[in-house]
């Protein structure tokens, strides 16, 4: 008859509790979830209705288990709940939320129920006891979350210092180089009585470090795109023929040879054609550069599916298995590499090809060299099919 009486009141008891705490929480913006959470994860006394609606909630629950369950296991239910929230939340909701489930533990589970009143010895030891690790729980937890917060913290200021340190380092050689290169040459075309030869390859020196000294500049606003995310990908339907013609036909000033060799039945691909370019040019630039000289490039194109498949592949000396998985790491460069170049030319090419929600793999062919395949999901269409459109 007591738990009888007891279970017909608790209900009423519930109901009236989280009718005031409830209506604020579902008029949350738009009554989603992620909106409610990220609103009260910014106001404490959001989590503190938060916290203490979870542990009335999960309280009535157990209440009516009772009788399966026991009072003893209803506390370890709660106690695992405290810890829970303390993993989320700041420490003084979570204090509340230990502090609440202690109270309720005691007034509806202890016997006798419904009182503050405990007769055993032993579960006022057992009260005792869980009030005290309830508490230390949420505040060592909440410790332990602040030291790996500032352990965090530390760790990406580090990185962020040595990466502003290798961008300095980087930049003081590849942009001083082609600036003092266009200066000396400038200074030297205004001296009077200059042979026209000479004029010529001051001309062109000036002309090979203007188009170096862009190409590092676009790298690194590249790069700053890449970094706060505001790349917008511009769709075309574009021949993938025309774009590797004009893109190694910009290339000059090696001794590599490239070999493409076009396919009449490539269908067209709708994909952001400057990107494919610049992707096409970092990785290609970049086989030049870490390559012997008259080191063959061959360049694959195909269609698989719904994916473009694109293949660069060399036959130079490859990269060392320890060092593949850093290849497209910003500001990496093999060890012991010739001078020149930021390191960031496969590290863009990666950015953009994934901002197609592509992926770019790397490893050393059968016969040796490095290969880099990339696969990009996108629509196809062939040319007679757009006319009939």
């Amino acid at each position: 008859m007591i738990l009888r009486s007891s279970a017909a009141k608790f209900p009423v008891f519930l109901y009236k509790i989280f009718i005031p705490i409830k209506l604020p929480l579902i008029s949350a913006k738009d009554n989603r979830v992620v909106t409610f959470f990220l609103t009260i994860k910014e106001n404490k006394v959001g989590q503190s209705i938060f916290c203490a609606f979870v542990v009335i909630a999960l309280a009535g629950v157990c209440y009516l288990s009772t009788n399966f369950l026991g009072y003893k296991v209803v506390a370890l239910i709660l106690l695992l709940l405290v810890s829970a929230l303390a993993m989320v939340f700041d420490i003084i909701p979570v204090l509340i939320s230990a502090i609440l489930s202690a109270l309720i533990w005691n007034f509806f589970f202890i016997p006798p129920a419904f009182s503050f009143h405990i007769d055993n010895t032993e579960d006022f030891l057992m009260f005792l006891m869980y009030f005290v690790v309830a508490s230390v729980n949420a505040v060592l937890t909440f410790k332990i979350r602040q030291a790996e917060k500032r352990a965090r913290d530390k760790e990406e200021k580090e990185k962020t210092i040595k990466l502003y340190n290798t961008l300095l380092n980087s930049l003081s050689h590849e942009l001083r180089t082609p600036i003092s290169t266009i200066i000396g040459a400038v200074d030297t075309l205004k001296a009077e009585n200059i042979p026209q030869n000479i004029q010529q390859e001051l001309l062109d020196e000036i002309d090979t470090a203007s188009v170096r000294l862009n190409r590092q500049v676009e790298n690194l606003l590249n790069m700053s795109r890449l970094e706060t995310g505001i790349i917008k990908l511009n769709f075309d339907w574009c021949d993938m023929n025309e774009i590797v013609f004009s893109v190694t036909h910009k290339l000059k000033h090696h001794q590599h040879q490239i070999q493409f060799t076009e396919d009449d039945k490539l269908p067209l691909f709708k994909l952001d054609r400057i990107l494919m370019e610049q992707i096409l040019d970092n990785i290609i630039r970049n086989a030049i550069q870490y390559t012997p000289e008259k080191t063959t490039i061959k360049i694959q194109v195909s269609h698989q599916q719904e994916y473009c498949m694109i293949q660069i592949s060399d036959n130079g000396n490859g990269f060392p298995e320890s060092e593949i998985g850093f290849a497209f790491d910003k500001f990496y460069r093999l060890p012991q590499s010739k001078v020149g170049g930021t390191g960031l030319g496969l590290s863009i090419a990666k950015g953009f090809v994934e901002a197609h929600q592509g992926n770019i793999q790397l490893q050393n062919g059968s016969e040796g060299g490095a290969e880099f395949t990339i696969r990009i999901p996108c629509e196809t269409s062939y040319l007679n099919h757009l006319k009939n459109e």
